[in-house]
């Protein structure tokens, strides 16, 4: 067997190096056309800021146990903390930590802490506890799950994982800035989203037929989610502006951010569909791939038979998966709307349950419905435009 060069390699991949060079471009330019704020000179007047800093010394605690509050500390520590951030870098300072139920752990000599530093006008300075500081054990986990992908996934799990990095980059310095900056919700969620699909599927298994088809399936059943998303709370009557947290944004508008409202719960279905329908459109057409590959007489029609084959025994868990996910995420919620003894009258015209159906069934509906997509595309491209 004649042995692959690197040669052969950038003959075979050359078109997903030149996809993934045009999807880097246009990361810079969207990037670069994002106005930056220049933090400049620090303000003259009163402000804070966040910063890192180390607990030399507890000199005094009041914190202990409530039983009340399921064994949550309440109480405050009188401490010393050395900045190791910002203007006050090397300094010491005399720091208060306030602990209760809902907010705030204890700490100990030795602990990471991040500061919330008040500068006055006058000269003084004050600095308390803002909370933990959790980036190690982040960036921990974060590893964690890093060596159990590639330890697992092999070659394909880190690629994975750079496909997962690239999305994260997307949503925090494309999506949300260009959101704030007053783009259009829905029209720009839904092209991140396919922005995303294709450099993912490009990085995950190149530019080839199995992963073309699963671009497409991935897009079209992105799309059919956002139109019955957008049917749904029609016909609902509810919107963005009706979700529970919604109120800081609306405040940030009244003060002149031009955010878009009315299209967050749909956008909100866009981004949680997106990576089961991902899935989904993947193992369809890699699954089809194969039985191509094993009899490449195969037809249309029995290619396409055996797509939603394999594609019903993956409804019923992944359908599960997704409902289940938006009840996760509003449990406490739930929980507390439960233990108010609700008539079913109340409960049922309430606009947080219409929302959680609304989120819940449309991504689950782009999700089956990019089954025989996927399949119809794979078929298609396979056994017809292929020969």
């Amino acid at each position: 067997m004649k042995k692959r060069t690197i040669t052969d390699w950038f003959r075979r991949e050359w078109g997903s190096l030149l996809l993934l060079l045009i999807a880097l471009l246009i990361f810079l330019f969207v990037r670069g056309r994002i106005g930056t704020e220049d933090p400049g000179a620090l303000p003259s007047g009163d402000y804070v800021e966040y910063e890192k800093g180390v607990v030399t010394a507890v000199l005094s605690d009041s914190t202990e146990a409530d039983e009340a509050s399921d064994m949550a500390y309440r109480g405050e520590q009188m401490m010393t903390v050395d900045v190791q951030s910002g203007q006050y870098k090397g300094q010491s300072m005399l720091v208060y930590n306030y602990v209760g139920p809902l907010y705030g752990v204890p700490l100990s000599e030795g602990d990471g802490v991040a500061l919330l530093i008040s500068t006055y006008k006058d000269g003084n300075v004050r600095a308390n506890v803002f909370e933990y500081n959790r980036i190690p054990a982040i960036l921990l986990i974060v590893a964690l799950f890093f060596l159990a992908t590639v330890l697992v996934g092999g070659r394909t799990g880190l690629k994975s994982f750079v496909g997962l990095v690239f999305t994260i980059l997307c949503l925090f310095l494309i999506l949300l800035p260009l959101l704030l900056q007053g783009a259009p919700t829905l029209p720009t969620v839904f092209l991140t989203c396919a922005y995303i699909t294709v450099v993912c599927f490009t990085i995950l298994g190149g530019l080839h037929r199995k992963s073309i088809c699963a671009m497409l399936g991935t897009v079209a059943g992105v799309a059919l989610a956002m139109g019955f998303g957008l049917f749904s709370q029609w016909i609902a009557r509810v919107n963005g502006l009706r979700m529970s947290d919604v109120e800081p944004l609306l405040q940030l508008r009244q003060a002149g951010t031009p955010i878009g409202m009315r299209g967050l719960l749909v956008a909100g279905i866009l981004i949680s569909a997106l990576g089961a329908v991902m899935d989904v459109a993947m193992s369809i057409s890699s699954a089809l791939e194969e039985v191509y590959a094993a009899n490449p007489s195969v037809t249309v029609k029995d290619l396409f038979r055996s797509g939603m084959n394999i594609g019903r025994d993956m409804v019923g868990t992944m359908t599960n998966t997704l409902i289940l996910a938006f009840l996760g995420s509003g449990f406490t919620l739930i929980l507390y709307l439960f233990s108010l003894g609700l008539s079913r009258y109340q409960f049922f015209t309430s606009a947080y349950l219409a929302m959680e159906v609304v989120s819940g069934v449309s991504t689950s509906i782009g999700m089956i419905l990019a089954i025989p997509l996927t399949a119809l595309i794979s078929a298609f491209f396979l056994a017809k435009v292929h020969r």
